[in-house]
Protein backbone atom coordinates (compact mmCIF):
# COMPACT_ATOMS: atom_id res chain seq x y z
CA UNK A 1 0.00 0.00 0.00
CA UNK A 2 1.49 3.44 -1.03
CA UNK A 3 0.85 6.42 1.17
CA UNK A 4 -1.83 7.81 -0.96
CA UNK A 5 -4.15 4.88 -0.05
CA UNK A 6 -3.80 5.64 3.33
CA UNK A 7 -6.86 6.66 5.89
CA UNK A 8 -6.81 8.56 8.95
CA UNK A 9 -8.92 7.14 11.95
CA UNK A 10 -11.23 9.29 11.87
CA UNK A 11 -12.35 8.81 7.64
CA UNK A 12 -11.98 5.21 8.35
CA UNK A 13 -14.81 5.60 11.49
CA UNK A 14 -16.98 7.68 9.09
CA UNK A 15 -16.66 4.84 6.43
CA UNK A 16 -18.17 2.46 9.03
CA UNK A 17 -14.38 0.65 9.94
CA UNK A 18 -14.23 -0.87 13.13
CA UNK A 19 -11.40 0.92 14.21
CA UNK A 20 -9.04 -0.37 17.37
CA UNK A 21 -7.44 2.61 19.46
CA UNK A 22 -4.43 1.42 20.79
CA UNK A 23 -3.77 1.89 24.69
CA UNK A 24 -1.99 4.50 24.39
CA UNK A 25 -3.65 6.34 21.86
CA UNK A 26 -6.42 6.03 24.87
CA UNK A 27 -4.53 7.30 27.38
CA UNK A 28 -3.17 10.19 25.23
CA UNK A 29 -6.89 11.70 24.88
CA UNK A 30 -7.30 11.20 28.84
CA UNK A 31 -4.36 13.31 29.22
CA UNK A 32 -5.09 16.15 26.30
CA UNK A 33 -8.32 16.27 28.06
CA UNK A 34 -6.99 16.84 31.43
CA UNK A 35 -5.02 19.64 30.02
CA UNK A 36 -7.98 21.00 28.55
CA UNK A 37 -10.03 21.29 31.93
CA UNK A 38 -6.99 22.45 33.32
CA UNK A 39 -6.66 25.03 31.08
CA UNK A 40 -10.03 26.02 30.52
CA UNK A 41 -10.24 26.48 34.77
CA UNK A 42 -7.22 28.52 34.98
CA UNK A 43 -8.49 31.37 32.23
CA UNK A 44 -11.67 31.20 33.73
CA UNK A 45 -10.33 32.51 36.30
CA UNK A 46 -7.42 34.79 35.21
CA UNK A 47 -4.76 33.02 36.27
CA UNK A 48 -1.51 32.80 34.87
CA UNK A 49 0.38 29.32 34.60
CA UNK A 50 3.00 30.67 36.76
CA UNK A 51 -0.06 32.14 39.57
CA UNK A 52 -1.51 28.56 39.04
CA UNK A 53 1.90 26.71 39.65
CA UNK A 54 2.10 28.95 42.74
CA UNK A 55 -1.13 28.03 44.39
CA UNK A 56 -0.24 24.87 43.44
CA UNK A 57 3.18 24.42 44.98
CA UNK A 58 4.23 23.65 41.17
CA UNK A 59 6.31 25.03 38.80
CA UNK A 60 5.19 26.76 35.53
CA UNK A 61 6.67 23.89 32.90
CA UNK A 62 4.57 21.33 35.02
CA UNK A 63 1.51 23.25 34.21
CA UNK A 64 2.48 23.75 31.01
CA UNK A 65 3.09 20.06 30.64
CA UNK A 66 0.02 19.48 32.00
CA UNK A 67 -2.32 21.55 30.02
CA UNK A 68 -0.21 20.44 26.53
CA UNK A 69 -1.25 16.58 27.83
CA UNK A 70 2.10 15.69 28.11
CA UNK A 71 1.72 14.01 31.18
CA UNK A 72 -0.52 12.33 33.64
CA UNK A 73 -0.45 13.88 37.18
CA UNK A 74 -1.29 11.92 40.74
CA UNK A 75 -4.06 11.90 42.41
CA UNK A 76 -2.68 13.90 45.06
CA UNK A 77 -1.35 16.18 42.39
CA UNK A 78 -5.10 16.55 40.83
CA UNK A 79 -5.95 17.30 44.59
CA UNK A 80 -3.47 19.88 44.79
CA UNK A 81 -4.60 21.80 41.44
CA UNK A 82 -8.17 21.52 42.25
CA UNK A 83 -7.61 23.57 45.30
CA UNK A 84 -5.58 25.65 43.47
CA UNK A 85 -8.09 26.41 40.83
CA UNK A 86 -10.90 26.64 43.79
CA UNK A 87 -12.99 23.78 42.32
CA UNK A 88 -13.87 20.25 42.50
CA UNK A 89 -12.76 17.84 39.78
CA UNK A 90 -15.31 15.69 37.99
CA UNK A 91 -13.68 12.79 35.83
CA UNK A 92 -15.86 10.66 34.15
CA UNK A 93 -14.74 7.49 32.25
CA UNK A 94 -17.07 5.92 30.12
CA UNK A 95 -16.11 3.17 27.27
CA UNK A 96 -14.91 5.55 24.55
CA UNK A 97 -15.34 9.09 25.52
CA UNK A 98 -13.81 10.47 28.82
CA UNK A 99 -14.52 13.77 30.39
CA UNK A 100 -12.69 15.88 33.07
CA UNK A 101 -14.67 18.61 34.72
CA UNK A 102 -13.40 21.33 37.29
CA UNK A 103 -16.79 22.61 38.99
CA UNK A 104 -16.23 26.12 40.58
CA UNK A 105 -16.69 25.82 44.32
CA UNK A 106 -20.11 27.80 45.69
CA UNK A 107 -18.51 30.62 47.99
CA UNK A 108 -21.74 31.01 49.49
CA UNK A 109 -21.54 30.03 53.27
CA UNK A 110 -24.61 28.55 54.40
CA UNK A 111 -27.02 30.38 56.54
CA UNK A 112 -29.41 27.58 57.74
CA UNK A 113 -29.75 23.97 56.20
CA UNK A 114 -33.30 23.18 54.95
CA UNK A 115 -35.05 20.09 55.95
CA UNK A 116 -34.26 18.38 52.32
CA UNK A 117 -30.59 18.96 53.09
CA UNK A 118 -30.23 21.67 51.20
CA UNK A 119 -29.62 25.41 52.61
CA UNK A 120 -30.09 28.47 52.05
CA UNK A 121 -28.44 32.11 52.27
CA UNK A 122 -30.38 35.44 53.04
Amino acid sequence: MNHSQWKTRRTRKLMGETVEESQAYVEAGYAFALGQAVYDRRIELGLSQTELARRAEMTQPQISNIEGGDSVPTLALLTRLAKALDASLTIDLDGDTSAFAFNAHDRHEPDEATPDGSSSAA
